[in-house]
């Protein structure tokens, strides 16, 4: 046998295609504001050094000596915001080197000779530098170098980065949580779709309600085409079973009634073809009643009010013999059958334990599993398993001075299985009978 298929559920796919989308937003979006972070901190500092970079190339041009071009912070050691000002062998420095060299490990390409660019290299002490290069051409050439540490470049990237990194976690928590309320609210209409068809099953409503979202209107115009359809089909099967029944009974009543007499028929060869017409016709009535039954269309009939009037029925009809009926059954259950057929059902069975009961009867029923439980017991002399299964047979009597035909039970039998449930009979605690009938609830 193969494996189970795991059950697919809308909601899981959809949050989940939603926290991936999510996060792939949240990603990109913090790529780009990162690197748009880099590039305005970065241009802070270029800025700042290019500053620096002018005012150099301005002393040069002027003759001003540019030891006396040291401004804060270039003129404290230490902190590694330092320039160096190299014309052929001399080098003029900040005093921030304290004698020391800029050391270029990584000079830039120069995309834009006469303007800055940028470098990368270290301090006297080892310490990473971010740079800023000029190349000033001519007779007197010269290369102007300023250099702030590399934590003016990183540190504020880093603040600003931990910051939107905290930021975008709570915008993409969020919208999970608006995403999963929308996921929620754009299955609602299935859960009620579920809901009413549900209804319709349990035989409280007839048809789905046609107000529904556009995207699932036409799906629940098809369900209540093959509802009004299986409703369709019902009626005519019901149809065909009574023009059937009231076709074939009076003549087979007759035939019966006729052939009682010995004379009439001396070895019993027509009683017997008659028998088996008669089990011809119900076994085609099973049939035609039970393929009416296998549509969607299901009746919804409550159990406590047919009882009830069963039991005032039956305490007049039985007045003599004084029989109390005692019933437990809950007002809100409810069978899925018809109401004819529960009547009989319930009529036999009641009728029955009137009939060899002393004097009391008691009536209970209770739902489980999808299913009702509808228990019948008497005071009466009860049955043994053997007896118990020869009144299933029909026509079978056991006593022939208790008025009744036989039927009564194997016609409840057949009722009950048409409908998907059974009948058993068994000991009472009442010391007589008791029949359960079980119902689709």
């Amino acid at each position: 046998m193969s494996a189970a298929t795991p059950r697919r559920s809308l909601r899981t796919r959809l949050l989940g295609a939603a926290l991936v989308l999510v996060l792939a937003a949240l990603v990109v979006a913090g790529l780009a504001i990162g690197v748009i972070l880099y590039r305005f901190v970065r241009g802070q500092l270029d800025g700042r050094l290019d500053a620096q970079i002018v005012a150099l190339r301005a002393g040069l041009e002027a003759g001003i000596l540019p030891e006396n071009l040291d401004v804060p912070p270039f003129d404290r050691p230490g902190p590694g915001w330092a320039w160096e000002v190299r014309r052929g062998p001399e080098t003029t420095r900040s005093a921030s080197l304290r004698g020391g060299d800029i050391r270029l490990s990584d000079p830039g390409p120069e995309d834009d000779p006469g303007r800055p660019h940028p470098a990368w290299g270290t301090g006297p002490r080892g310490q990473p530098l971010y740079a800023r290069i000029l190349i000033l051409p001519g007779t007197q050439s010269a290369t102007i170098v300023v250099a702030a540490p590399e934590g003016e470049l990183y540190g504020p990237l880093r603040e600003a980065l931990t910051s939107l990194t905290l930021a975008l976690g709570i915008l993409g928590l969020c919208l999970l949580a608006g995403l999963a309320v929308q996921v929620r609210l754009g299955l609602a209409p299935l859960q009620r779709l579920r809901a009413d068809l549900a209804a319709v099953r349990a035989g409280t409503r007839e048809r789905v309600p046609a107000e529904q979202p556009v995207e699932i209107a036409p799906v629940v115009a098809e369900l209540n085409a093959l509802l009004d359809q299986n409703a369709r089909n019902l009626e005519r099967a019901r149809g065909h079973v009574a023009n059937l029944a009231h076709a074939l009974k009076t003549p087979l009543a007759t035939l019966s009634m006729a052939l009682a007499a010995p004379a009439r028929d001396p070895d019993g060869a027509l009683r017997r073809e008659v028998e088996d017409m008669d089990r011809r016709v119900r076994h085609h009535l099973r049939r035609a009643r039970a393929a009416a039954l296998a549509g969607s269309a299901r009746t919804r009939t409550p159990l406590a009010p047919q009882f009830t009037d069963l039991r005032d029925a039956l305490v007049r009809l039985y007045a003599e013999k004084g029989v109390v009926i005692a019933l437990a059954v809950p007002d809100d259950l409810t069978v899925s059958c018809e109401g004819q057929d529960l009547d009989e059902m319930l009529g036999n069975l009641a009728d029955n334990a009137c009939r060899w009961c002393r004097g009391r009867v008691q009536v209970s029923a209770a739902a489980a599993d999808g299913a009702v439980r509808v228990r019948v017991e008497d005071d009466g002399p009860g049955l043994d398993a053997e007896a118990a299964a020869a009144v299933m047979a029909r026509g079978r009597r056991l006593d022939e001075g208790v008025p009744g035909h036989g039927f009564g039970l194997p016609i409840t039998l057949e009722l009950a299985e048409l409908y998907g449930g059974g009948l058993t009979l068994g000991r009472a605690d009442l010391g007589g009978l008791r029949a359960e009938l079980d119902l689709p609830a």
